[in-house]
């Protein structure tokens, strides 16, 4: 008898006869079934609610989820199987070979008024004030298959159910009485943000779904739960009561909270963000994104920059006009030579900022342009577009099998991909082991240790796990970028680079495999890169400029004590955060639902994020003020629309007009022979990841520091851990 271990089993989101069906060696025969005598041709294995779906035919279903383990709760989905005794349910239902399906027949119509009515018993009249209204399943699927009449009435019983709402933190709004137990969010806490604390107490009409003891929901994709809920019994707490549905404007945009690059829904309503709620992409997020990205948006009316400044005489900051603002910046970059004048780009800045700023530094007779971000670039460095990418993907993780994470907490630098590498781990049984420090990842792993030796007794086979590795067909190494802000990390970038071409050599994946990966963790620092920017401040440092330029730098990479005194500071940005506190001269610009830009996401996706609302008060978006900014400083641009921006941005880098699409690299074999080339030395201390706890992950950058959603966040993180 075949022998699955339990999580794959658990994982998987058909059923066991799925699972025996793809472990045979053969290919086996199509299934023939007959759907509403329509013939269709299923593998085996197929659910009735899914062969129904390959011809068109929707079954109502609550509990059923594409992305979730079949638990067959509601029985919404009853459908009537011909010489069966009763209706079946169709999501837990595999096919049989000659088996006739009848989804609209008058027992099928029957059966789903029955359990409809089962389901209104319980639940309140709270429509007029649910915030679920407008887009409940309940309210949606009980027009379309529930009866205009009920045989339950209030006297039958005791009353309606009463259930108390659980406190589970500053995200989720629960009213436990609109439950109808479909156990959605039980799933997804346990399957897929793996946190196992919610579950279902009782039985019966006393079942309830909770944390069992009060307590927060302490997961970074939480939020997922309120999309996943069917009705109202779970609901976004910084959204309570503010809009319906209807009342907003919804526009498709990117995240840029992480280096993933989710895809997102803005919902706006008279010039303000509501919510962000995600978008479907396969190949990126799938349909979950981080609590950051969701709730972090009422961050962006807060400390903004809505006006020109100008430091005066006093040393005071003072409101001004475009015209003096401008002015006096072009003033102090005419005065300076090329190499006395240095910018620095910080973590949410678009391609076409970057763009329009490196033309602009480089008319002005500049080459000093830097990123905040560090990255190694002696030996392979930013040459080879491979050596600082997710090579494999996003989604290729689900093909590995072996995974080697170097010096990073994905769990907290990429939630997203973070649950990717969850999925597969469930789903295809990978391996996977680490080196840095001991950290909570949501799934087993081996722990290797966290000293930067392991790399190289890893690559030259000292070291005992060495052999499992050697086993891997499709090895994969993640490398942090947090690893490479070490002093070593030109020393940690080569032996990785080793270690997989070593890896790659030894598992005969062949040239399409890819194993060596970086993964990122601010969204501008792909394209900065394509571009030809410095990673890093140190250029600066060795090379003190009279004007420095920071296009929202607000990460303190470089503070004025380091500066020469008499260095002019120009901020353009849209919080008034580090990088603004020490600027001479202010330029408001853009936050990324404000703007339509570009952004390459870590494994070399570009995606277009368009704007949703307008910049509040003066500010602009920062392509239009570099542009003005350079006719002022007599070296006019010639960039008159965006499209202008877009047609510069190919001449530099084809790749970052190639909208939706991850640009493959592979210079692995020279960038192998580079590392070769590497005369630094790895140091003995020891690789910590950074952002290793929940309360880090709320506040990492200017729009989330300037959230009062996260600061609950933290808050109650912190109230957690100290009541533990």
């Amino acid at each position: 008898m075949l022998r699955l271990p339990l999580r794959r089993v658990l994982a998987s989101p058909t059923n066991w006869v799925a699972i025996t069906a793809r472990s045979n060696t053969t290919q086996p025969a199509k299934v023939e079934v007959f759907i509403d005598d329509k013939r269709v041709l299923c593998d085996p294995g197929t659910t009735v609610l899914q062969a129904c779906a390959m011809v068109g035919v929707e079954i109502p279903r609550f509990c059923y989820h594409d992305r979730l383990p079949i638990a067959g709760n509601c029985r919404m989905c009853l459908v009537e199987v011909e010489r069966s005794p009763k209706p079946q349910a169709s999501c837990a239902m595999p096919v049989m070979n000659g088996m006739r399906v009848k989804t609209d027949s008058e027992v099928s119509r029957k059966a789903r008024e029955g359990v409809m009515e089962f389901l209104l018993v319980n639940h309140p009249l709270d429509c007029p004030i649910c915030d679920q209204g407008g887009e409940c399943d309940l309210q949606d699927q009980s027009m379309a298959f529930g009866s205009d009449r009920s045989r339950f009435v209030d006297n039958t019983f005791s009353g309606k159910r009463g259930v108390e709402d659980k406190n589970i933190g500053p995200l989720i709004k629960t009213i436990m009485t609109r439950c109808i137990h479909c156990t959605r969010c039980v799933r997804f806490a346990n399957q897929i943000a793996g946190v196992e604390e919610f579950g279902t107490t009782g039985r019966g009409n006393d079942m309830q779904i909770g944390t069992y003891v009060e307590k927060l929901f302490g997961s970074e994709v939480s939020g997922n739960v309120i999309d996943l809920c069917p009705v109202g019994a779970l609901t976004s707490k910084p959204y309570a009561f503010t809009a319906r549905p209807w009342e907003t404007r919804k526009t498709e945009s990117v995240d840029v909270m992480d280096a993933v690059g989710c895809n997102i829904i803005v919902s706006h309503r008279t010039n303000e963000v509501m919510r962000i709620i995600p978008r479907l992409n396969e190949e990126v997020n799938e349909e979950w994104i981080s609590d950051k990205t969701r709730f972090s948006y009422d961050g962006l009316k807060r400390q903004r920059l809505t006006s020109p400044m100008v430091r005066d005489s006093t040393g005071n900051l003072t409101i001004s006009d475009w015209e003096e603002a401008l002015v006096q910046a072009a003033e102090k970059l005419k005065l300076a030579k090329g190499n006395q004048i240095s910018a620095v780009a910080g973590g949410f800045c678009d391609a076409e900022s970057l763009t329009v700023l490196k033309d602009f530094m480089n008319r002005l007779g500049s080459e000093g342009l830097c990123t905040e971000e560090i990255f190694p670039m002696n030996g392979a460095g930013t040459d080879l577009r491979s050596n600082y990418l997710l090579n494999t993907t996003i989604s290729g993780v689900e093909e590995a099998d072996y995974l080697l994470l170097v010096g990073t907490n994905p769990r907290y630098e990429a939630p997203i991909f973070n649950t990717r590498i969850r999925k597969s781990w469930m789903g295809n049984e990978l391996n996977v082991a680490m080196v840095g420090s001991k950290v909570d990842l949501s799934y087993d792993h081996e722990h290797l240790g966290d000293s930067t030796n392991v790399l190289e007794d890893l690559a030259s086979g000292k070291h005992p796990y060495s052999a499992e590795f050697a086993k891997a067909k499709r090895p994969m190494i993640v490398l942090g970028s947090g690893a490479l802000q070490r002093e070593d990390g030109a020393a940690i970038h080569a032996a990785v680079a080793k270690l997989a071409h070593k890896s790659r050599a030894a598992s005969g994946c062949g040239e399409d495999w890819r194993v060596l990966n970086v993964l990122h963790r601010v969204a501008s620092q792909v394209a900065a890169l394509d571009l030809g920017y410095k990673p890093g401040v140190q250029h600066i440092r060795d090379n003190p400029p009279k004007v420095l330029f920071l296009l929202g730098a607000d990460q303190g990479a470089i503070t004025r004590e380091e500066l020469p005194k008499d260095c002019f500071v120009i901020y353009q940005g849209h919080h008034g955060d580090l990088g603004a506190s020490s600027a001479d001269v202010i330029l408001p610009g853009a936050a990324y639902t404000e703007k339509s830009g570009t952004y390459v996401n870590t494994e070399g996706r570009a995606q277009e994020g368009r704007q949703a609302v307008t910049p509040p008060g003066m500010a602009r978006e920062d392509w239009k003020i570099l542009r003005a900014l350079s006719e002022i400083a007599g070296v006019t641009l010639p960039y008159e629309k965006l499209d202008d921006v877009r047609d510069r941005m190919e001449d530099i880098s084809p790749t970052l007009t190639c909208y939706d699409e991850a640009q493959e690299a592979n210079y692995f074999q020279q960038a192998k022979e580079l590392a070769d080339t590497v005369s630094a030395k790895l140091s003995p201390t020891p690789l910590k990841p950074e952002q290793i706890t929940l309360k880090d992950f709320f506040i990492t950058d200017s729009i989330t520091r300037a959230s009062q959603t996260m600061a609950k966040c933290v808050k109650a993180t912190l109230a957690e851990e100290g009541s533990g």
